[in-house]
């Protein structure tokens, strides 16, 4: 019997989620509970549409020639780890049809389930949040310790992984930081790129019409030229 997923909802042509034009499967649930959270809409489970696997291929393939050499289908959230089974059956049926595969996750969960998924998977995109337990725990509602053993596992399977942080006024905007990422990048050969992308607070209207009080609302955007800052302190991988 095939999985069900539940889908927050589709993208056709995206081009921030991997390498390429990609199709992007953005999936309904998330564990966490980050106050830069720009999809607030995601986190419970209810208000999806579900899909089997097979039917989300067959909306995706109608973009193949779109995709090139590069691009290929992604998954993303919520986070994808929570839906494992459903996402391990897409990119399955991805890879017997020679598409390239990429999963966009906070690492929090690493099981047998989420292996298999792996398994299957061609690039993970990695958010790591912040340098530390702390900070973690203070704004993200696990440990950085359980994403860094999802990074080790990674590293164990030599699977493509690229480093994404959103950058954050007064959190995570320092040389500190940056070195952190540049040395976890030296420690782990999976990871060939780290992407920096600037905080925005597009999001403040879902958080108005949730009802919800947004965490960082307070804090101003990043700014683009702090980005660049911090990406010239960043090693060679940096984009």
């Amino acid at each position: 019997m095939s999985a069900v997923g539940k889908i927050h909802s589709l993208q056709s042509l995206g081009t921030l989620d991997g390498p390429g034009v990609r199709y992007v499967v953005f999936m309904q649930g998330c564990n966490l509970r980050c106050k830069c959270c720009h999809n607030p809409d995601t986190w419970e489970m209810s208000g999806s549409t579900e899909y089997t696997a097979a039917e989300i291929f067959d909306k995706a393939v109608r973009f193949r020639e779109y995709f090139g050499n590069d691009g290929g289908i992604t998954i993303s959230g919520g986070e994808p780890l929570l839906q494992a089974e459903f996402c391990t059956e897409l990119f399955a049926l991805c890879k017997q049809n020679g598409i390239n595969t990429c999963l966009d996750t906070s690492g929090s969960i690493l099981n047998e389930n989420v292996k298999k998924l792996l398994a299957v998977t061609d690039r993970v995109l990695l958010d790591i949040k912040y340098m530390s337990n702390e900070l973690y725990e203070q704004n993200v509602g696990c440990t950085l310790d359980k994403v860094m053993e999802f990074l080790q596992y990674l590293n164990e399977q030599n699977k493509p992984t690229t480093i994404r942080q959103v950058i954050i006024p007064t959190k995570n905007d320092n040389t500190e930081n940056i070195e952190f990422l540049n040395q976890t990048a030296k420690k782990y050969n999976c990871i060939d790129k780290i992407e920096l992308l600037p905080f925005r607070k597009v999001c403040q209207t879902k958080y108005d019409a949730l009802k919800i009080d947004f965490p960082f609302g307070n804090l101003p955007e990043g700014a683009n030229e702090k980005i660049t800052e911090l990406k010239s302190k960043l090693g060679k991988i940096a984009k």
